[in-house]
């Protein structure tokens, strides 16, 4: 009995990297099975756009344009001042933004 309880939790478990691993390898194939972050205070508009979700390069740049204009970010709220970055590009990548 103990086997099969064994046997089962250790299919669920693998089922449940290769669905994780699956879909984080649909976001961007390049970066598959890797934690991705990015610093908005030193990065590239190229690195901002391709690291963040729904950012593209025109988003990203305008990111680096308010930091040259108005200094490094204190923290991660600031970015809402940037013209098309709002509260759901924040939220959805809340995980990804460093200081």
């Amino acid at each position: 009995m103990k086997i099969k309880s064994l046997l089962i939790a250790a299919l669920i478990s693998l089922f449940s990297f290769a669905t994780f691993a699956q879909e984080k390898s649909q976001e961007n194939p390049k970066y598959a099975g890797i934690e991705i972050v990015v610093n908005v205070n030193q990065a590239s508009a190229e690195e901002i756009a391709d690291l963040l979700k729904g950012v593209g390069l025109k988003k990203a740049q305008a990111i680096v344009d308010y930091r040259q204009q108005n200094g490094l970010f204190k923290n991660v709220e600031e970015l809402s001042n940037v013209k098309g970055i709002g509260s759901s590009t924040i939220e959805k990548n809340i995980d990804r933004i460093q200081l």
